[in-house]
């Protein structure tokens, strides 16, 4: 090495331990300027391009070093990590492995090829990875918490949140990791510490620290003033805007509206039992319609569906989220329709990049994104009211109905099995909630054990979603004097009989802070009466906008104790539950709620008018759809 390399070279590494990457970089290239075969400023500069975001940049340079030196196994672990980035998992493993051949108690090699396991859903293997690097490493905060990302995604979740929780004991301020302790415990159904934890979730998310993702923090708070806050925190840490949008101003020129869904949803999914309808009643006239597929592909019935309804359908799971914005811009997608926001499987590094003209949050996300890139959120008044617009970072696209898309050829099973096969008593009052567990909280679990005390021989039908919950449900049954057979859990079933099976239901009691969604739109096409309390949040108040749309708005409550009052009511009225069951089959065939066509009539008038202000170079600005007469 020549005079004064050396000094050079600690510097750059010093300037980039410190955080100063730019200013190391150009110490780096100096370097090599003077030894272009430098091993270590190709390598770390290589590094520095991948910390930079630049996957592509850092493989040449590391790829480079290594074939300087193919025994460094920090080098080939970090080649690995670049190609994993560029979604080439195969090949990052196989340098996870050159490396720990080389160096077989190099933590950060473990780590990182659990990492890649964890992205490829190999859920046992990932575990055994991030379990190695602990044990080399029990500090490694990463592999402890992507250890309990992926005991939580292999519905694990006891243990997932015995992770957490042990997590917290060693890193009170790991970032996100509050929160998922949070949302693990409801999905357990664990509310042992349930209102302080939740006192100091919200505290910590209105003063702006990384607590909470934003759709764990939808189950958890009742403000939307509050889910901003958590939305606005989690864009700029995790998905901050492109330095350089994608489109920058251009004016597309088509004989047809492009309008691009994008999802990890399209196969057998309650998305895609809502959305199934709309994209195959789009008018293929006026609009391109484009799938951008990065989800699993499910070769189910669904699948072949929405193949066929498509334009075009393109699978993108193995393009990083550049690749795919750079496609998007390619394609020249006038709209950019967000299906997923920060839900599972969700990519939100995408719209980051500002690839399409108009980008909008729907469906997928029940609140707002927090980021200025995503332009519009559709909702429908009863979601989203105009004094909400100061929580939303997104304009309001309001439809005149329900925001809700619905599918007008679900099928339900002819044949609907007996009680007795359901596990359900011949007679006595169904209470049902087939909502998911985490929307089950102490207030409302307390009320429908009341309800049980108040009508004999009733019973509460829930989904049965994971043994842990199950368990501690009729746990709870029991410590307020219910006998915990008196809670019947339902297995998951395909949709036609999942839907069939409502029909034995007496009344369906939705949950707060978070409403049945997907769940209350089956109830009701499967003919069962919803009962509502609407809350303060766009999650909060979806039944009541279902129930307005299919004129049943007399089952909407604004509080719990109304909410508690009607239940009883009802259950103790039968010939008035029966006129409103009347009133729901008549109204299933004229209501707004299930007409698909007309829906989407009003969505693609709203995609018109986004392209008309578009072209005439205004801003996103909130807007209504007129209702057709």
């Amino acid at each position: 090495m020549r005079p004064g390399i050396s000094d050079k070279l600690q510097w750059a590494v010093d300037l980039h331990q410190q955080g100063r990457i730019a200013q190391a970089e150009a110490l780096y290239q100096e370097i090599l300027k003077v030894e272009p075969g430098h091993f270590d400023a190709l390598h770390l500069l290589g590094v520095a391009r991948l910390q930079g975001g630049n996957p592509e940049a850092a493989l040449e340079l590391i790829g480079r070093a290594i074939r300087i030196n193919s025994r460094n196994a920090d080098a080939l672990t970090n080649l690995g990590n670049a190609l994993r980035e560029l979604g080439r998992h195969a090949q990052a493993l196989t340098c996870y492995e050159r490396a720990l051949a080389i160096r077989p108690d190099a933590p950060e090699s473990h780590y990182n090829r659990a990492l890649t396991l964890q992205e490829l859903h190999r859920h046992d293997a990932a575990v055994a990875g991030y379990e190695r690097a602990l044990a080399l490493r029990p500090g490694y905060i990463e592999a402890r918490y992507n250890r309990g990302v992926v005991l939580q995604d292999s519905k694990r979740h006891e243990d997932a949140a015995l992770a957490f929780a042990q997590l917290l004991e060693v890193a009170p301020d790991c970032p996100y990791a509050a929160g998922k302790l949070g949302y693990l415990n409801l999905l357990c159904c664990d509310w042992r510490s349930y209102h302080d934890a939740l006192a100091r979730l919200i505290d910590d998310v209105n003063a702006g620290r990384r607590v909470c993702d934003p759709f764990s923090f939808t189950a958890l708070s009742n403000t939307a003033a509050a889910q901003l806050a958590c939305a606005t925190t989690y864009a700029a840490d995790k998905y901050p805007p492109a330095a350089t949008p994608l489109w920058s101003g251009e004016h597309y020129h088509h004989d047809k509206i492009r309008v691009a869904y994008l999802s990890a949803d399209f196969h057998e999914h309650a998305t895609t039992h809502l959305m199934a309808g709309l994209f195959e009643h789009h008018d293929s006239d006026r609009f391109d319609i484009t799938a951008i597929s990065f989800g699993p592909d499910r070769q189910d019935s669904m699948r072949s569906r929405l193949v066929d309804a498509f334009d075009h359908f393109i699978d993108v799971r193995a393009k990083t989220d550049r690749e795919v914005a750079l496609l998007l811009r390619a394609l020249e997608i006038d709209i950019a329709v967000d299906l997923k926001g920060y839900t599972q499987g969700g990519r939100t590094g995408i719209l980051a990049r500002r690839p399409a003209p108009v980008q909008i949050n729907y469906l997928g996300m029940p609140a707002t994104m927090g980021a200025r890139y995503i332009d519009y959120i559709i909702a429908d008044p009863r979601v989203i009211p105009p004094e909400d617009h100061p929580h939303y970072s997104e304009q309001v696209l309001y439809l005149p109905d329900s925001y809700q898309a619905t599918d007008d050829r679900r099928q339900i099973d002819a044949h609907t099995p007996s009680r007795a096969e359901l596990a359900l008593p011949e007679d006595g009052f169904v209470f049902c909630c087939f909502n998911n567990n985490y929307k089950i909280t102490p207030e409302l679990f307390t009320i429908w054990m009341r309800l049980l005390h108040q009508v004999s021989d009733s019973v509460l039908w829930l989904l049965e979603d994971n043994p842990v919950a199950t368990r501690n449900l009729r746990a709870q049954a029991r410590l307020h004097g219910i006998a915990p057979e008196r809670l019947v859990f339902a297995p998951r079933v395909p949709a036609g009989a999942h839907l069939a099976r409502h029909r034995r239901a007496d009344l369906f009691l939705d949950t707060l802070p978070y409403n049945a969604h997907t769940t209350a739109s089956d109830a009701l096409w499967a003919g069962l009466p919803v009962l509502t309390c609407a809350g303060e949040t766009f999650a909060g108040r979806v039944a009541a906008s279902l129930l307005d749309a299919v004129g049943l708005s007399e089952l909407i409550t604004h509080d719990l104790d109304r909410y508690a009052a009607l239940a009883l009511a009802l259950a103790r009225h039968p010939e008035r539950l029966r006129e409103i069951r009347t009133r729901l089959a008549r109204n299933r065939g004229t209501c707004p709620l299930f007409a698909t066509d007309r829906f989407r009539r009003h969505l693609e008038s709203a995609y018109v008018t986004l392209w008309e202000r578009l072209r005439r170079g205004e801003l996103p600005a909130t807007f209504s759809v007129m209702r057709e007469s």
